[in-house]
């Protein structure tokens, strides 16, 4: 894992009342973390995801996860290092959990 991945991971991610599996195989791709029983993938991009033909791939990918019925949520590594409170509470959001509902205190 990236040093983002393990901050998301370890500060907030293992914190869920759900299962969240990391590095998860779903059809030909390898997700960084996947929320079964919300249908959630959660991918942290580093600047190489700036590049055209990897926003190309990135879009495809991200269409054939939804064909699957699962919503991608995607930040970039600068917005984990920078704004690590809006991430968690756009998850927590896009989840329909509450903070009160965590297993400790984010």
């Amino acid at each position: 894992m990236t040093p983002e991945e393990k901050h998301l991971w370890y500060d907030f991610l293992v914190k869920l009342p759900m299962t969240v599996n990391r590095q998860k195989n779903i059809g030909n791709y390898i997700v960084d973390f996947y929320i079964a029983e919300k249908n959630v993938v959660i991918e942290i991009d580093g600047l190489q995801h700036n590049a055209p033909e990897n926003e190309k791939s990135d879009r495809q990918r991200d269409k054939e996860l939804n064909a699957l019925g699962i919503r991608v949520l995607r930040y970039t590594n600068i917005s984990i290092n920078k704004n690590f409170a809006i991430v968690c509470n756009d998850i927590l959001r896009h989840l329909d959990v509450s903070a009160k509902e965590m297993k400790s205190d984010i």
